[in-house]
Parts: structure tokens; sequence; C-alpha cells
């Protein structure tokens, strides 16, 4: 599974609406909308790296009002659980 977080400048007047039609998207699994530089966080999840072409500027930027894209690819996955086992190497009693 490929993950990516997208980030997303809109049209402000009309966040609601956009998120709600990013989040429909296949591929899509998360929309947030957040404070800052951007408007949206999008959750893309993909099998292949060719599919997140379909969905980023195949779909997702072709949502009207969305001004600009910025995508981060990532590496790894670490959940709370994964942290919890690396902070207790060592400290077992």
């Amino acid at each position: 599974m490929i993950t990516s977080i997208v980030l997303i400048k809109t049209s402000v007047d009309q966040i609601p609406e956009i998120a709600e039609k990013i989040a429909a998207l296949e591929g899509v699994s998360e929309v947030y909308s957040v404070t800052g530089a951007h408007d949206l966080i999008a959750m893309v999840r993909v099998a292949e790296h060719d599919q997140l072409a379909d969905v980023i500027p195949g779909r997702i930027s072709k949502v009207p009002g969305v001004t600009s894209t910025e995508t981060h690819i990532a590496f790894r996955t670490y959940s709370q659980h994964d942290l919890e086992a690396a902070f207790s190497i060592g400290l077992e009693s």
C-alpha cells in the first residue's frame, strides 16, 4: 500500500463542498479541513505508484475549486504501538 499526503489549496468559500467531492474519490481515504497555508489535507492510499497519477492530478486537481496541490509520499508508517515498543527497549523489569 502506498500512502501519500496531499496538501490542497481551494476557493475558501467552497471548502466543505470541495472536501466532500474529494472524499468521495476512489483512492482517497480521508480529507481533513485544516488551519495554515493549506485548506485541506487528503490521505491517498493506492496499491501502485502509477495509481497516484490517476488520483492526484487526474481526479483531485480537477475538482472545481481546487487551486493547487502539494503531494508528500510516505516512506514508512509509524503507529503509537510501534513507538511504545521502540521506547521500551532495554527498560524491561
